[in-house]
């Protein structure tokens, strides 16, 4: 049927701040959803507090409210905009258990607001335990052993009941948060009481465990006929007992007989059928003995998931915005194939390739957390790999990480200790995939890492079989490698680095020009949804070592965009936010805009963002072939945080024009000596500081700056290494680990200003002409991490001084560097003293809450002017704040209870908010004041 004429204006209630467990998939849903509604001349309004991500731009919406997710926030803006209908489902679990919480408050009813895209009833049976346990067994699906307990007693008699192994599931959480495995009965009282406090109604579910069974997940989209169609099948590397978040996944599913595969999706489509009458999507988890295929429903889940976004890059499907339309009343017949143009969404996708997503953690922020991976779920962002065969995609996930890897192994940073690798093989963590290629490579036999790991023998001959390539790669030399030898170990996904390590004493580039020379490139495959049944239009494509190539490059002025790969602590979703701006500009400027990136999860891997994507690492080889193909005006690394900058001393030296400020110009942000000379030069005042290249250097050093002492790597971000230290003995330790952790770094070592403020500006530069974006001032002091610190726009107690010499000295910088674009700078204030600690010409983390806040478009307005196609005198801006925007940070503490909570110079906050006060005597302001206050000196 035609869509629902009823409905004129829709609320989509968003997610809010990026947390473990909730991360930037759902501002991807978010903005297709939006963007997809407004295609149909529907009038949207988004709420989310989250100033960081692109879905509260108002590129997105028509109006954006970045209020507190309330339902008296929501119900402002029903009367406001006099809301039709609410979307809940692209918001996570935020967005599920508000519009729950707002019907049983009586809030739709009371302003005739329909609920859109789920039945609110199909949140309670879905997130009730008991009640999904019960539907289940109603329906004839299997499920686990279970018992529903809502006090300790009944948790007790529960377990009695079931045995052990168990699971416990808190209802109504997200993540995971407070589940876990109970392997053992002294274990179980402290698991049971850690699950009641998580959750909300204080009731878990009480399950068998199923450890080592298969685990696979299902992504489905159903219209208002009930016409019922599968987007893609998801298969769990890992087996069940390590959350899906945090465990490694395969597209389609690899190890799965067809009558199994039949028998889920029916299942599946039961259970939403099952669950209520809406159009939407759902997201289905299932668990498989992999000794009689045995089936047993996990969970369901009435909204996009993290999994939906990854089946939407996985397939090309764009699941959110069909969701959308689905829930305004089309049908999958009426609404066009976004990929063919020429067929209809009714189809279900068919993928002639493998794709892979490898989760990634940020352990190195949490000391003292437990590792161990399990149901609660402890990843902070993930990747995808795209190729032809499974070992192809994974190797290309290993490279895109972030975590200096070549690939899977052959990189020179195996583990050679059989005890830990046997170890961490049985408990599995963050390098289990790693170990798994070490100990084949160490003679351990495929089958005994099956026993211990409990995963399929299928992958694990796939990784062994690239052992099995390197010990023949290692009979050659590099100039009589066969042609046909080469060009398999390029299928099977091996990096040039990789290649010259095993090789020894050959160089990456030497390696390179080898494969070229005998014809071995690249080729670039397009992601069609139906296997190239159908004529396809979408610019979307992934390498793979093959004959045809099909990504034509035009003869269009063209600009690249690095992404900034996986989302992490100190690089997060407000990058992406930038890169989707800098595409915007480049195409509004009349380039042809093209993004490479690999997280599944972001706005800028939609394929619509920019008129070409390819989805590949972020990973000098990558890149190098991408830019060969396409020949650009230059290259953008300034918008993609550390992930981007880290290629441009390789694209300068290979004489590939970086847009923008000079590579020469960053090294010297980046070098601390050359950047202080530059600061004395300018007669800007700056800690005294020294560089050190090991502990007895460093000790001479600190005695000379001063102690306490700051100290911290070269070329990192989000505070990675940073500590403070106040005596030899712990500077030496301090500098031995970070040289450990960090290898071939420069230590820097800055005396600390204690009990100083810690300010910052944003601002941009045309190379003559500089506008201050905005200063800032943080409650927490100087030593505190910007990212971890509340930051108050405009400053609030500093004095008129201050703020000039701030402006000034911003100004001196900016042209000093030679910016061109944007400009961060941090100080440090002492007795009325500015102080420069340091300057990134880049975008920063806080430009985003700062166009949000003062509603101008600064990273458009920058990334024009580092295309050179305008001038700062070419904008009217005018600010529209009244009163003060505050950003406050947001912290997954939940997941790492064992870890002490106190902030320091490395960053551990996952995400960010913000809030609007008129003036300094708000209550909100007041209290985030006074419970800061411990830090503050004055």
């Amino acid at each position: 049927m035609p869509r629902d004429t009823s409905i004129r204006s829709v609320l989509i209630i968003g997610s809010g701040p990026i947390i473990i467990g909730q991360a930037c998939e759902f501002d991807y849903s978010g903005s297709q959803a939006a963007l997809s509604l407004k295609e149909e001349g529907i009038e949207v309004s988004i709420i989310n507090s989250n100033p960081a991500t692109i879905m509260t731009d108002k590129v997105i919406a028509d109006h954006v409210y970045l209020r507190p997710l309330t339902v008296d926030s929501i119900e402002e803006i029903l009367i406001e905009q006099k809301i039709d209908a609410v979307l809940p489902t692209m918001g996570g679990q935020t967005a599920l258990n508000l519009c729950k919480e707002a019907e049983e408050r009586g809030v739709w009813e009371k302003h005739g607001v329909k609920v859109i895209g789920v039945d609110v009833a199909a949140i309670e049976k879905t997130e009730n335990r008991e009640a999904f346990r019960q539907l289940m067994v109603d329906i004839g699906v299997g499920v686990a052993p279970s018992k529903i307990a809502n006090s300790f007693l009944e948790g007790k008699e529960a377990a009695q009941e079931i045995g052990y192994p168990l699971v416990i599931r808190p209802s109504y959480t997200l993540g995971g948060s407070g589940g876990g495995f109970v392997h053992k009965k002294e274990e179980f009282d402290a698991a049971l009481k850690r699950g009641l406090e998580a959750s909300p109604t204080h009731e878990v579910l009480v399950e068998q465990a199923v450890l080592g069974w298969k685990e696979y997940e299902l992504e489905l989209l159903r219209d208002s006929n009930d016409n019922v169609i599968i987007i893609c099948s998801i298969e769990n590397f890992d087996p069940m007992g390590i959350h899906t978040g945090d465990s490694i996944t395969v597209a389609p599913a690899m190890t799965l007989s067809d009558r199994c595969y039949q028998d889920m999706r029916n299942q599946a489509i039961k259970m939403m059928r099952a669950i209520g009458n809406f159009a939407g999507g759902c997201n289905v988890q299932f668990s498989v003995n992999p000794d009689n295929d045995q089936i047993i429903a996990i969970e369901i889940n009435p909204r996009v998931s993290r999994s939906s976004a990854l089946a939407s890059k996985a397939t090309g499907y764009p699941i959110a915005k069909i969701a959308s339309k689905l829930a305004i009343g089309y049908n999958l017949d009426e609404i066009e194939n976004q990929i063919t143009k020429t067929t209809s969404a009714y189809f279900e996708p068919t993928l002639d390739y493998v794709i892979v997503k490898i989760p990634r953690w940020n352990f190195d922020k949490f000391k003292g957390a437990n590792m161990e991976l399990g149901l609660q779920m402890k990843s902070v962002g993930e990747v995808m790999g795209i190729g032809r065969s499974f070992i192809e995609a994974l190797q290309k996930a290993c490279q895109s990480l972030e975590i200096g890897r070549a690939g899977l192994g052959a990189d020179g940073k195996h583990n050679r200790s059989i005890d830990e690798i046997m170890y961490g093989l049985e408990h599995a963590s963050w390098n289990r995939l790693f170990l798994i290629k070490d100990a084949m490579s160490m003679g351990v036999p495929l089958e005994s890492i099956r026993k211990v790991t409990r995963i399929d023998k299928w992958f694990l001959a796939q990784i062994q079989d690239l052992v099995h390539l390197e010990t023949e790669l290692k009979r050659y030399s590099l100039n009589n490698i066969p042609k046909d030898f080469f060009f398999t170990l390029k299928q099977k996904g091996f990096s040039d680095i990789q290649i010259a390590y095993l090789l020894g004493n050959v160089t990456e580039d030497e390696v390179y020009d080898r494969r070229t020379s005998l014809g071995i490139r690249r080729v670039y495959k397009m992601v069609d949804t139906c296997a190239a049944e159908f004529a396809a239009q979408t610019p979307y494509y992934y390498s793979t070592f093959e004959e045809e190539n099909e990504s034509i490059s035009s003869d269009r002025k063209k600009i690249i965009v690095l992404g900034s790969g996986p989302n992490r602590i100190g690089q997060g979703i407000e990058f992406d936010y930038s890169c989707v701006h800098g595409l915007l500009a480049a195409k509004e400027s009349g380039f042809e805009a093209i993004m490479v990136n690999c997280n599944p999860e972001t706005v800028s891997t939609d394929f619509n963002m920019a008129d070409k994507l390819y989805f590949e690492p972020v990973f000098w080889e990558h890149v190098r072939e991408i830019i060969e193909l396409e020949k650009p005006e230059g290259v953008i690394v300034q918008l993609g945080g550390q992930t981007a900058l880290k290629m441009a001393e390789k694209l300068h030296e290979k004489g590939i024009k970086i847009i923008g400020t000079s590579y020469n110009d960053m090294d010297v942000a980046e070098d601390r000596g050359r950047f202080s000379d530059l600061l004395k030069e300018l007669e800007i005042p700056y800690p005294k500081y020294g560089v050190a290249e090991n502990a007895e250097e460093a000790i001479v050093v600190a005695n000379e700056v001063g102690y306490p002492v700051l100290v911290r790597p070269s070329y990192v971000l989000g505070g990675q290494g940073m500590s403070i230290v106040i005596n030899d003995e712990d500077l030496e330790k301090a500098v031995v680990k970070l040289l450990g952790d960090l290898p071939g770094n420069r230590v820097l070592i800055d005396h600390f200003l204690d009990r100083a403020e810690e300010t910052e500006s944003d601002s941009i530069c045309d190379g003559e002409d500089v506008h201050i974006v905005g200063l800032m001032e943080h409650i927490e002091p100087a030593g505190i991490h910007s990212g971890d610190s509340s930051a108050v726009l405009p400053p609030f107690s500093l004095s008129d001084q201050v703020i000039a010499d701030m402006e000034t000295y911003s100004k001196k910088i900016a042209r000093a560097l030679n910016v061109i674009g944007l400009l961060n700078i941090q100080f440090a204030v002492k007795d009325g003293k500015v102080y420069v600690i340091e300057a990134n010409p880049r975008a920063s983390r806080t430009v985003p809450f700062i166009a949000k806040a003062y509603d101008v478009p600064y990273i458009n307005i920058a990334a024009k002017i580092m295309l050179g196609v305008n001038k700062l005198k070419d904008f009217k801006i005018e600010r529209k704040l009244q009163g003060y925007a505050i950003k406050e940070p947001v912290f997954s503490y939940d997941k790492f209870p064992e870890v002490p909570k106190e902030l320091g110079p490395e960053m551990k906050s996952t995400g960010e908010s913000i809030r609007f006060i008129k003036d300094l005597e708000d209550p909100y302001f007041r209290k985030l004041y006074k419970d800061k206050s411990m830090y503050l000196s004055k």
